[in-house]
């Protein structure tokens, strides 16, 4: 039996679970045009709503802004 008071005693147990990468996919759950939004969204850990009004108004400003769209719903691998 060891002795917790001892140092390295129970540190098989006290790791930090490993977690899988985070990537940016494409939601197949929260879309409303393509899913690029939503994993955005799911990606930062924000509401999706704040991502598709931010896209919203940066349309008046001058830009790419609809070809970044295209161009992300394309290269964005669609989530499992």
């Amino acid at each position: 039996m060891t002795d917790p008071a001892l140092p390295g005693a129970g540190d098989a147990y006290d790791a930090e679970p490993v977690r899988p990468a985070k990537r940016l996919t494409r939601s197949t759950t929260d879309k409303m045009i393509g899913g690029v939004a939503g994993g955005i969204a799911e990606y930062f850990g924000i509401d999706s709503t704040w991502v598709r009004v931010a896209f919203v108004a940066s349309i008046i400003l001058p830009g790419p802004q609809v070809l970044l769209y295209l161009l992300l719903w394309a290269i964005i691998p669609k989530n499992r």
